[in-house]
């Protein structure tokens, strides 16, 4: 006999819906053990269906641990997940779990063991509970030496994520930092690292201004030179005006203050994605219908 107590442990164990739980321990023969693997099955099933399904909103958050620190991205579907307190409490966990293993890549990090069961089968059972499709999208880990600092800078409550690691200084000039590039959303640290073609193409793009201003050729590659240092100061971290002293640029300040910026990383939740266009109100009418 399926007792009311029973559907009350099995729900508050797996977090599934009474009809669904009644329907378990019927199916398992009140066999509890049973019952949360058929559940656990179910929910796996469920997680398929929303694979296709877009996930670009999310929190991104950052975890550190004396000199190992981790930036990540996870994913939902709609921003209400974002603020759900199980969908945080699956960020730390995961988080944390990263933080303690040796993962390299998503794929070994989904594999880590965290209190129920991988990273990946924490994911498929939010994802049946909370009843979107949830994902990690992507992590760094950095590490420092003895000397270096961390700066970390949450933006929007997570919506906005920068670390960053510098060296000969502060945990505060650090901070300020990571909040520049969360500010400012700068596309490289230094401008070595933007890549010669792109460069180029600015290059020709500003000689083709120059030259329809009416220029000659020679002096239309005078005024490349100018602006581009000026496409530098707009893309570099490094050398964007620092936005609580614009008389200096940010690699300035941060001399100023003894350092060196060593690297910097900002996550952005959905950026380069697909958005969803969903109908609300047909979301609405969808759950209640049980699609």
């Amino acid at each position: 006999m399926i007792t009311a107590e029973m559907v009350k442990n099995l729900r508050e164990t797996t977090g599934a819906g009474m009809m669904d739980c009644k329907k378990a321990l019927a199916e398992c023969n009140g066999d509890m053990e049973a019952a949360v693997d058929y559940l656990r099955e179910k929910g796996i099933a469920k997680a398929n269906k929303k694979e296709s399904r877009i996930a670009a909103e999310g929190l991104s958050n950052i975890f550190i641990d004396g000199n190992k620190a981790i930036i990540l991205e996870v994913n939902s579907e709609t921003d209400f997940v974002s603020k759900n307190d199980e969908f945080k409490e699956m960020i730390e966990e995961i988080g944390k779990t990263i933080l303690s293993g040796n993962a390299t890549t998503l794929e070994s990090a989904l594999e880590l063991q965290t209190k129920e069961g991988t990273i990946q089968d924490l994911i498929v059972s939010k994802t049946a509970k909370i009843g979107e499709k949830l994902s990690l999208r992507r992590f760094e880990v950095l590490e420092k030496e003895d000397n270096e600092v961390f700066g970390a800078y949450l933006h929007l409550g997570g919506r906005i994520a920068a670390l960053s690691v510098l060296s000969s200084t502060t945990e505060e000039i650090a901070k300020d930092v990571s909040m520049q590039s969360a500010a400012m959303s700068p596309k490289y640290v230094f401008r070595e690292e933007v890549p010669a073609d792109e460069v180029e193409r600015e290059k020709e793009i500003l000689k083709e201004q120059a030259m329809n201003e009416g220029k000659p050729e020679e002096i239309a590659m005078k005024m490349v030179e100018g602006r581009l240092h000026k496409f530098f100061k707009e893309i570099c971290l490094s050398e964007q005006a620092f936005i609580k002293n614009g008389d200096m640029d940010v690699a300035t300040y941060v001399k100023n203050h003894g350092g060196t910026i060593k690297k910097v990383v900002r996550y952005e939740v959905g950026e380069g994605m697909e958005k969803r266009q969903d109908d609300f109100a047909q979301e609405v009418m969808n759950q209640v219908n049980g699609n």
